[in-house]
Order: C-alpha cells, then sequence, then structure tokens
C-alpha cells in the first residue's frame, strides 16, 4: 500500500514536468518562428522611421475630450501618471496639455510606439521633438516596461499550484 501511495505523486510530479517543459519548448518554438524584419518598420510604428519618437496631446483639442483621454490613459490605460501629480517631477507646467502629453506618452512607450497607440479620440499626435524639460523626463523607447502580464509565469505558477494541492490531498488521505 506505502508504494502505491508514493508512487502517485512521484508519477504526478513527471507528469507536470512533462507539460511544464512541453509548454516552454513550445512557447520558444512560437517566438523563433516569428520573422524578424530589419528592412522595414512594424505596420503603423512611427519610432523607427526618424529616430526617437514621443506621443504629445495637441494644443487646441477640446479640453472636456482632453480630461477624458487624460483619466482613461491614467486609469483603465494603466500609464504610470505619479510624476505629474502634485509634488511630482512632472507637475510643473500644471496644465493639462502637459499633463495629458506626460500620460499619454507614457502609454505610447508602453504599447510599443504604435500609432494606434498615440490617438486618444484625436486629441494626441506623434512628434519627433523631446518634450522634457527640466527634472520631467518623458519615456522613450525601450525605457518603459509593458504592462501586459507574463502568461507563461501564470500558467507556470498555476500549475505547481495544483501539484502542491493534489500532493497535500494525497498527504492527508493517509
Amino acid at each position: 500500500m506505502r508504494n502505491k501511495v508514493l508512487f502517485l505523486p512521484c508519477l504526478l510530479l513527471l507528469h507536470f514536468y512533462v507539460v511544464l517543459t512541453m509548454e516552454t519548448i513550445t512557447q520558444e518554438k512560437a517566438e523563433a518562428a516569428i520573422p524578424v524584419t530589419t528592412l522595414s518598420p512594424p505596420e503603423g510604428n512611427t519610432t523607427f522611421l526618424g529616430g526617437t519618437s514621443w506621443c504629445v496631446a495637441l494644443p487646441g483639442v477640446s479640453q472636456i475630450d482632453l480630461q477624458n483621454a487624460l483619466d482613461w490613459a491614467c486609469g483603465l490605460g494603466m500609464a504610470d501618471c505619479k510624476p505629474i501629480q502634485q509634488g511630482g517631477a512632472c507637475f510643473d507646467p500644471d496644465t493639462l496639455v502637459y499633463h495629458a502629453s506626460y500620460a499619454f506618452n507614457n502609454y505610447y512607450q508602453q504599447n510599443g510606439n504604435s500609432d494606434i497607440a498615440c490617438n486618444f479620440g484625436g486629441t494626441a499626435s506623434v512628434t519627433n521633438i523631446d518634450p522634457s524639460h527640466g527634472k520631467c523626463n518623458f519615456a522613450s523607447p525601450g525605457s518603459v516596461r509593458s504592462s501586459a502580464p507574463s502568461s507563461l509565469k501564470c500558467k507556470t505558477s498555476f500549475i505547481w499550484v495544483k501539484f502542491a494541492g493534489i500532493l497535500l490531498l494525497l498527504y492527508l488521505r493517509r
């Protein structure tokens, strides 16, 4: 009986190891299969056309539209808006256009510098002129990490939680 109790956890451990290894290999193969073209930029990406690019709010657009876009960028858009809060490095100048520009650019950099990531309902556009000033540095390509979670890490941790739960149930069953 004791051999059967030990055999099952070992079998489960082997199963989870094989599943985890296959998922990792599949992920690596999928990433390796994506062709990387260095001769032309990806569709809609302006970063490579004239060097570095930033996303800024357009002056003269509706203040209501600009405020709504800023609220979205700092909320659901998950842009880092702490520097434009009072006391932050980018609070001054304290204007809606400047604060929106900071938030829009942060979102734009997090989302791959794509033209579509710099629209905000027509209240923003891409520029090659660095909007940074004083202590306030606007993010540039590669300086901001993506906010998207890694799906492989989530799968791996879930598998180990399942495995630990099964082992605990087997242990308590004795």
